[in-house]
């Protein structure tokens, strides 16, 4: 008697993560980071996937240490190079403010006039996919954007055979 086939998630091949202080200059080595990352990954600097993985790294850092900041804790960078996509997680430790889900961001845009309130837009022009979860384990949340990679053979091959 066989059993029937089970639903397996994407396999992982490679994965990142970093706590950086939530500061203005930990946003900032978030970017860097990445970028360093995903070309240790075989995704080269200044292609669309590490351009876009690179300014959804920026907003979402930008916005966990404006509205998700908690004095005297970290927030966390995560890359995770799966089959066929890159995901970029960022979690802080604040509950509150929750950012408003995909289809409110698409749905309820900023008045233009607004000073803020675009970063989110910005994600959910260049991701393929978004969510906001939350936090494992409590208290915060994440914010977890993918990124898909045409090709991602080549950059499997180049993730098994290279650092990182």
């Amino acid at each position: 008697m066989t059993s029937p086939p089970t639903r397996q998630g994407p396999v992982t091949v490679r994965t990142f993560a970093q706590r950086l202080s939530s500061t203005p200059r930990g946003a900032r080595l978030a970017r860097y980071l990445a970028v360093h990352q995903l070309h240790a990954w075989g995704i080269p600097h200044g292609s669309d996937p590490s351009d876009a993985v690179a300014l959804i790294v920026a907003e979402l850092a930008a916005n966990a240490v404006t509205h998700g900041r908690v004095p005297g804790r970290d927030f966390e960078l995560r890359l995770t190079l799966v089959v066929g996509s890159v995901r970029v997680e960022v979690t802080d430790t604040r509950p509150q403010p929750r950012p408003p889900a995909p289809a409110d961001v698409r749905h309820r845009p900023p008045c233009p006039l607004a000073e803020a309130g675009r970063g989110l837009l910005l994600v959910d022009a260049l991701a393929d996919r978004w969510e906001v979860v939350d936090r494992e384990p409590p208290p915060g949340k994440t914010v977890r954007a993918e990124i898909d990679l045409p090709g991602w053979l080549t950059v499997v091959k180049g993730a098994e055979d290279g650092p990182g």
